[in-house]
């Protein structure tokens, strides 16, 4: 199968993934929130500040990246995370299956370059695939970080 299309519509995928993260900082201030709490049973990433929610979004889970292991583990692959919120990583699985993708078809991705750009890279092309509307990275304690897809988001009521 030929894969040579990928490399560039991969970094398309950076590059509008960049664009909506940008239009989501814009829109409801993302990144500058004191708090953010997010939720795997009901997929829900809140922003708060001095205790009162301010944005609320829905997500999906796309991966973690591991600092210690050098390596990307896709939502799909981890059986603790609740199957509703892996539902978009799922998607990014058989695209990559039908299109011969094996970064999107391994469990775990290895970098031990840069596993931040790794995660980014890949949370990009399950937001193209998906039509996600941004993604947000949460730090992990042991390095590396948990990338979320947002579906929606707006202003809390």
């Amino acid at each position: 199968m030929d894969t040579g299309w990928y490399s560039a519509w991969r970094d398309e995928a950076f590059d509008q993934l960049d664009a909506k993260n940008m239009r989501l900082e814009n829109d409801f201030r993302l990144g500058h929130w004191a708090r953010y709490d997010y939720d795997l049973t009901d997929g829900k990433l809140r922003f708060s500040e001095d205790g009162v929610i301010k944005v609320v979004a829905d997500i999906q889970i796309a991966g973690t990246t591991s600092a210690k292991a050098g390596n990307w583990r896709w939502g799909w692959a981890d059986s603790n995370v609740p199957t509703q919120i892996i539902s978009d990583a799922k998607l990014a699985r058989s695209f990559g299956e039908l299109s011969g993708l094996d970064e999107l078809t391994q469990a775990f991705v290895t970098d031990t370059d840069d596993v931040e750009a790794l995660g980014w890279g890949l949370t990009a092309v399950m937001v193209r695939i998906c039509d996600a509307l941004g993604a947000y990275r949460c730090p992990r304690s042991e390095g590396g970080g948990l990338y979320l897809t947002i579906k929606t988001i707006d202003w809390a009521s």
